[in-house]
């Protein structure tokens, strides 16, 4: 597990302009790099100050960056990804943007597709790729699983990888000024919690799973035993607010209601606390989730989620960040929804990015 990470507060990056001053953090394989932007200047800190390095940025007819020091030797990889990450947040209308030289050699980067290189001009980055880099958000980077099948009560699926431990998801929220992480459930640090989540009224008009400790130990340390299911704890500037649990559609419920693909996930969630409900928290974690199941596994193409058909409050912030609704349908609980949504749609269109017609009451 990773230890605590103590980050400033920065400031939310502002719009586009000669004039910005911002500060974003960026999270590269568990570390946290500091960019701070004053005009065409942009600084990338180490954990510490150990290591520096300076940018220019410039934006014209295209979004350029640029290493303008130290002057010997080149930049790193890690401050290369967080100069791009900070760079593309503080620029969010461009969808790619143009490497000036020098340049390091990023071998990996250009392997990934991350970085394109183009004989008559400059490197390219597209900001599709750069979001489906696991590098940027995952502590450990994304290991790809070996396919193998096996059978659950007579479904054949993959075998599924182990579950994750400790941290594995962290993103800064620009209109926040905050780092939204995901962490798997620890059963004892986490139950308390847990139990007044389920006992709120709020949620448990929806998950109605309201009960003493007991019998959320147990509901716990079923989940725990369940291959196919993963519990996360949700946290702002790593601060609790809500649970989520993440699975593979192949093997569950929803598998007989559609034609389930071999690696197509699908998420539950509740915010238990009440300060971390409304749009601006919800346009953090509802992408982010979809963010990381894609990171986690490149064969997932699809995401799954079936809310209730009279939730109309998720339905409507689901459809805002690229679900579409298929069709409602019964299970022997509720009458739900099937939504889904395309990797092609979330990282083509962006939707990680706030749109500005969602209303303030989401």
């Amino acid at each position: 597990m990773l230890s605590p990470i103590v980050e400033p507060r920065p400031v939310p990056a502002r719009s586009a302009g000669a004039d910005r001053c911002a500060t974003f953090v960026s999270h590269v394989t568990g570390l946290s790099l500091v960019a701070t932007r004053h005009g065409e200047r942009l600084t990338v800190c180490s954990p510490g100050g150990a290591e520096r390095s300076g940018w220019t940025v410039r934006e014209g007819n295209e979004l350029r960056l640029e290493w303008s020091g130290p002057c010997a030797g080149e930049p790193s990889e890690p401050h290369l990804l967080a100069a791009l990450d900070a760079t593309m947040a503080m620029h969010p209308a461009h969808a790619e943007l143009a490497l000036a030289s020098p340049l390091p050699r990023p071998t990996q980067l250009i392997q990934s597709g991350t970085v394109v290189l183009q004989a008559s001009e400059r490197p390219r980055v597209m900001r599709e790729a750069l979001w489906q880099h696991p590098g940027l958000w995952l502590p450990a980077g994304a290991v790809l699983s070996p396919l193998q099948y096996t059978l659950t009560q007579g479904r054949r699926h993959p075998r599924r990888p182990p579950k994750p431990s400790g941290t594995v998801y962290r993103r800064y929220i620009p209109w926040l000024g905050q780092t939204l992480s995901l962490r798997a459930i620890d059963a004892e640090r986490d139950l308390s919690p847990f139990n007044r989540w389920m006992n709120d009224p709020v949620v448990a008009q929806f998950w109605q799973e309201q009960g003493d400790a007991a019998r959320h130990r147990a509901y716990l340390e079923a989940i725990a035993a369940d291959p196919h299911t993963v519990a996360l704890v949700g946290c702002f500037d790593d601060e609790p607010f809500g649970y989520f649990e993440i699975y593979w559609a192949k093997e569950d419920r929803i598998a007989p209601f559609y034609d389930a693909d071999d690696f197509d996930r699908g998420w539950h969630v509740l915010v238990g606390e009440p300060k971390f409900r409304g749009r601006p928290y919800l346009t953090a974690w509802m992408p982010s989730i979809s963010h990381y199941l894609f990171l986690t596994d490149c064969r997932t193409q699809r995401i799954v989620i079936e809310p209730r058909s009279d939730n109309a409050k998720m339905l409507r912030s689901l459809a805002r960040c690229g679900y579409a609704h298929l069709k409602e349908f019964d299970f022997p609980h509720k009458r739900a929804v099937l939504g889904m949504l395309l990797r092609e749609r979330f990282f083509g269109e962006a939707l990680w990015i706030p749109r500005p017609d969602t209303p303030r009451d989401a």
